[in-house]
């Protein structure tokens, strides 16, 4: 699989991608982009990866899979290309984000600012057929996510974290809990934010974790302009 990502991640992932178990998963991926309509483009799947070098990350939000609709994925959890309409999960997340630190909602869902700022906004499978939530579940990319976040967790750097919902919370396994720091709660998905989500403050968590650690909080307010 062809990974192009100019950073400290490269070698990570190159290393990762040579092993063996990994080639079911580069055929299955290169059929697909031949064969129906895949999401996100192939050069944006590992736009995550591009936007936070490895000795910047901070914060790991770890999502799902990719948004299953046109113009949408674009390679970062939960964020969407400029000009699509923000999905209901992030639409919550702004809600908690005004609750929490008072920070009015952006008008966007492009979430680049943040990524930039060290927060590996990474989901669990990186790619996803249209229309089709789920379709590249347990084809190999969970192998290579567990990898990546086994590898922050083995850091010298202290890694916050985030894991909202069970499926992101069954990865707890694989983070060393003493040497990083672990924030969890239900998803901001419309189905579960109300039980547990709404009232977690989790940005203010972040914020207080870093500055614990003598680095600069992240700024969650969003540029206007994308």
């Amino acid at each position: 699989m062809n990974i192009n990502v100019d950073n400290d991640w490269q070698p990570i992932l190159t290393e990762e991608l040579a092993k063996s178990k990994y080639a079911d998963l580069e055929t299955f991926i290169d059929n697909e982009y031949q064969n129906e309509t895949i999401y996100p483009e192939k050069n944006r799947i590992f736009e995550s990866f591009e936007l936070t070098p490895f000795s910047d990350v901070r914060v790991c939000l770890l999502g799902q899979d990719p948004y299953h609709e046109k113009h949408q994925a674009h390679g970062l959890s939960f964020s969407v290309l400029p000009g699509e309409k923000i999905p209901p999960s992030l639409r919550n997340m702004y809600k908690e984000l005004e609750t929490d630190l008072r920070i009015p909602p952006a008008n966007h869902g492009y979430l680049k600012s943040w990524a930039e700022q060290g927060v590996l906004m990474l989901n669990s499978v990186l790619t996803v057929r249209d229309g089709a939530a789920n379709s590249h579940r347990n084809h190999g990319w969970e192998l290579l996510t567990d990898g990546v976040i086994e590898r922050l967790s083995e850091s010298s750097q202290t890694i916050i974290f985030v894991l909202w919902g069970k499926t992101a919370q069954d990865k707890i396994k694989l983070i060393d809990t003493d040497h990083n720091i672990v924030i969890t709660s239900p998803h901001p998905s419309p189905l579960s934010a109300y039980r547990g989500f709404f009232g977690s403050k989790p940005f203010s968590q972040i914020n207080q974790n870093l500055k614990s650690q003598g680095l600069p909080p992240i700024n969650w307010q969003l540029p206007s302009n994308t």
